[in-house]
């Protein structure tokens, strides 16, 4: 549908261009209204046939945007394990939970849970590798 639709803009576009020459004609010193409305009625086709092939372009890129596959959000190593994107904050020992800050006032429950600072850390700093590393 790509090159159909550019073809339909481009046929369109010379089809207004050829409207327009009909202009000369219908204001000359011998004009015609016939010649006026014949120009109109061919711009205005032009006109419909771009927008035909712009809309043409328009439904085939929201076809192939719905068809590209959403990435996955990868999940943090080590993060919280109710939500998987930030670091941990406390750790309930009853349901053995590393928690984050925000989830914490979900899994809140004062009758049950018995909370300790976590021990889990979030994503390290990237170690440099061996070869870098200094030989002493």
């Amino acid at each position: 549908m790509g090159k159909t639709s550019g073809w339909l803009v481009i046929a369109g576009c010379f089809l207004m261009v050829l409207g327009i020459c009909f202009l000369p004609a219908a204001f000359g010193e011998h004009s015609d209204p016939s010649v006026l409305g014949a120009g109109l009625c061919i711009f205005a086709l032009g006109a419909l046939t771009s927008a035909a092939g712009i809309y043409l372009k328009a439904r085939a890129l929201q076809n192939l945007a719905a068809s590209a596959p959403k990435p996955q959000p990868k999940r943090a190593r080590g993060g919280c394990d109710l939500c998987a994107t930030e670091d941990p904050v406390i750790h309930c020992r009853v349901h053995h939970l590393h928690v984050c800050a925000k989830c914490v006032a979900g899994h809140y429950d004062f009758r049950s849970c018995a909370y300790v600072p976590s021990t889990r850390r979030g994503a390290a700093p990237p170690k440099p590798a061996a070869r870098f590393a200094a030989k002493a």
